[in-house]
């Protein structure tokens, strides 16, 4: 009987040992694909940052300034303020009013959620459009 015992007590043991590298392993591969797309994130981030940054002189002659943190991308003016932040393969486009704001970080007036890279430069340009008539 004591044989027995201990081969219950291995096959728990070996089950229990089963379940955590299993559970192990789903971590790791979440945290994995975590990774992965923080950096997919950033990367189009610093994309948009890149298309943007060719028309500084377009933004200088506006008093807007570019900034790029992180997984944002924000078109700064006195009166007004535009970003894009990429977070899970999407971008949330932003514009706010700084006019009427009593902090220096409005709230959004304005939100769109986008796809590509493409559609947040479009849309931007679009809340541009709207701000400088």
């Amino acid at each position: 009987m004591t044989a027995k015992t201990e081969t219950e007590t291995m096959s728990f043991r070996r089950a229990f040992e089963a379940e955590h590298a299993r559970r192990d392993a789903e971590r790791r591969a979440r945290e994995e694909a975590e990774r992965k797309q923080q950096e997919e994130d950033l990367a189009r981030a610093e994309a948009l940052h890149r298309a943007l940054a060719e028309d500084a002189a377009f933004f200088a002659e506006r008093g807007i300034t570019l900034d790029l943190r992180r997984y944002t991308v924000s078109l700064n003016h006195q009166d007004f303020l535009i970003d894009a932040y990429f977070e899970g393969g999407r971008a949330n486009v932003r514009s706010a009013d700084r006019r009427t704001a009593t902090t220096p970080t409005a709230a959004p007036r304005k939100s769109q959620m986008v796809d590509t890279v493409e559609d947040a430069l479009m849309v931007m340009a679009q809340y541009l459009a709207d701000e400088i008539r």
